[in-house]
């Protein structure tokens, strides 16, 4: 059952605060350090962890984003965003799945660094793919993993192109957040994309695990590619602002009484 408590919307708007930092790190050190993004999401929490008090807001960050990711994983357990269960809706909240886990993934990153000077090997997902793989079937989870990543990423496009997240804003946000939720959404489906189809590959096509991507890996892996590499870290600066937004502005949605439907705050 989800805690509807005031407490439980602060922790997801502390989620949507840790995502705006991650993104903007990402976003601003993709255009300014070549170098260090090469280090995938490593990368990122360096950046973070030589900010003034960079260690407190590591730990901010994992708590926000584990907070974020148990709201994720609510939408295919609870369907708490109202989605439904037809094909469509079920595809959606399957996407919002893939998200809970990649969150949940740089959340332990976040740790790493919280707790350890230069947060361990930096291998942490291809070693989670390595023991994944030692299972029988663990290549299927793996490839249907880079599926519920595809979902999400057309998710994210839809979201962009239709503007459909807007639903789920207050009317008192900013007139700027359409576009840079659009703008946000775009580069995250690209990002999302490269992300499924490395899992896809060592799950389907018998890819070695080190061919994992994490969220900094994705964008690493854009380089080279021309004006992709320099549009998607500016998307990706815009998609941090946008969640800095959604931390004041998102209505985060309750359970009604019977625990399975939702009713939005107003």
């Amino acid at each position: 059952m989800v805690d509807k408590s005031e407490k439980f919307n602060w922790l997801v708007r502390v989620g949507y605060f840790s995502r705006a930092i991650l993104y903007s790190v990402l976003g601003l050190i993709a255009l300014t350090r070549v170098g260090q993004i090469s280090e995938g999401t490593n990368g990122i929490f360096k950046a973070v962890e030589d900010f003034p008090a960079g260690t407190p807001i590591l730990w901010l960050m994992v708590l926000g984003l584990v907070a974020y990711a148990l709201f994720r994983f609510c939408s295919p357990l609870f369907d708490i965003e109202n989605e439904g269960s037809d094909a469509m809706g079920w595809g959606k909240r399957i996407g919002h799945t893939g998200s809970a886990i990649g969150h949940l993934a740089l959340a332990y990153s976040a740790y790493k660094f919280a707790t350890t000077s230069g947060g361990g090997s930096g291998e942490g997902a291809q070693d989670a793919a390595s023991g994944v793989l030692s299972f029988e079937l663990g290549g299927v989870v793996l490839g249907i993993l880079g599926i519920t990543f595809f979902l999400a990423a057309v998710s994210q496009a839809k979201k962009s192109l239709t503007g459909s997240f807007m639903n789920r804003i207050s009317a008192s946000a900013p007139d700027a957040t359409r576009l840079l939720g659009g703008v946000g959404f775009m580069a995250r489906a690209i990002v999302y994309t490269v992300i499924g189809w490395s899992l896809f590959k060592v799950g389907f096509m018998s890819a070695g695990s080190e061919q994992i991507k994490t969220l900094g890996d994705a964008v690493a892996s854009l380089a080279g590619q021309g004006i992709v590499f320099t549009l998607v870290p500016i998307g990706l600066l815009v998609f941090g602002l946008f969640s800095l937004i959604l931390a004041r502005y998102r209505i985060i949605p309750d359970l009604g009484e019977n625990g399975r439907v939702p009713a939005y705050r107003t």
